[in-house]
C-alpha cells in the first residue's frame, strides 16, 4: 500500500481483526477481509520469531490482495521487516515515540488504552490511532478486568484520532458499544472462533456503517 494512503485508509477503517498463526490463516483472511474487515493485526504471543515471520508473510500477502491495512503487534522491528502498514504498542510495550524511531514516518502507530487518563494521553502521543478496552474481561487479555463503558463514552467526547473498542466484540455485544459512541471495533474470537466468520464480519461491518451513517445524517 502507498504510504501516503495509509492514514486516509485508517480514518475510514471500522472492523479490525487481531489473529495469530493458525493452519487455516490464509483461508480465514480470504473469507473475512472481503466481507468487511479493514485492518488485520498479527498478534502472536506464544510462537517464536520464525512462526511470526511466516504468519506475517501470509497476512501481508492477504492484505495486499484485499487492499486492507496490515499491522504488527508489539514489535516495530518485525513490522519493518514484514513491510507492515502499522505497528501497535501497549502501555507496557515500546512507547509510540520509540516505535516511531524504528518504523519511520510512513508507518502508522496504534496505542492501547485502558482508562480515561490513557485515552487523554493518547491524544498527544505520537500515535495515529488508539484502542480502548477491554470493555469486558476476555481470555485474550488475561489478568485484565473489563473497563466498562465510561472510557468509551469519554473517547467519543475527546477523541481526535481514529479509535477502536476491544473486549468480547460480537454482533450480539456490539450494540451497546456503538450506542456509547464507538465507530470502530476490534474483534478476535468473534471471528476466529465463528462457524461462519465471513457472515459475522459482514454483520459487524454493517452495524458500524449504519452507525456512521446516522452520525453523518445527524451532522
Amino acid at each position: 500500500m502507498d504510504p501516503a494512503d495509509r492514514r486516509s485508509r485508517l480514518a475510514d477503517a471500522g472492523l479490525y481483526l487481531c489473529v495469530g498463526a493458525r493452519p487455516d490463516l490464509e483461508s480465514l483472511l480470504d473469507a473475512v477481509l472481503p466481507a468487511g474487515v479493514t485492518i488485520v493485526q498479527l498478534r502472536e504471543k506464544d510462537g517464536d520469531d520464525d512462526l511470526r515471520r511466516r504468519a506475517g508473510a501470509v497476512m501481508r500477502r492477504a492484505a495486499d490482495r484485499h487492499d486492507v491495512l496490515f499491522v504488527v503487534n508489539d514489535d516495530p522491528a518485525l513490522a519493518v521487516e514484514l513491510g507492515a502498514d502499522g505497528v501497535h504498542v501497549g502501555q507496557d510495550d515500546t512507547s509510540p515515540e520509540a516505535a516511531r524511531s524504528i518504523v519511520g514516518p510512513d508507518v502508522v502507530i496504534g496505542r492501547s488504552t485502558h482508562a480515561v487518563d490513557e485515552v487523554d494521553r493518547a491524544q498527544h502521543e505520537d500515535c495515529d490511532y488508539f484502542a480502548v478496552g477491554p470493555v469486558s474481561a476476555t481470555p485474550t487479555k488475561p489478568g485484565r478486568d473489563g473497563i466498562g463503558l465510561e472510557p468509551i463514552r469519554h473517547a467519543a467526547r475527546v477523541g481526535t484520532k481514529p479509535w477502536y473498542v476491544t473486549g468480547g466484540m460480537t454482533p450480539e455485544t456490539a450494540g451497546p458499544i456503538l450506542d456509547a459512541g464507538a465507530r470502530g471495533l476490534v474483534v478476535v474470537r468473534g471471528l476466529t472462533e465463528a462457524a461462519d466468520p465471513a457472515d459475522v464480519a459482514r454483520r459487524m461491518a454493517t452495524m458500524i456503517a449504519y452507525r456512521r451513517a446516522l452520525d453523518a445524517t445527524a451532522g
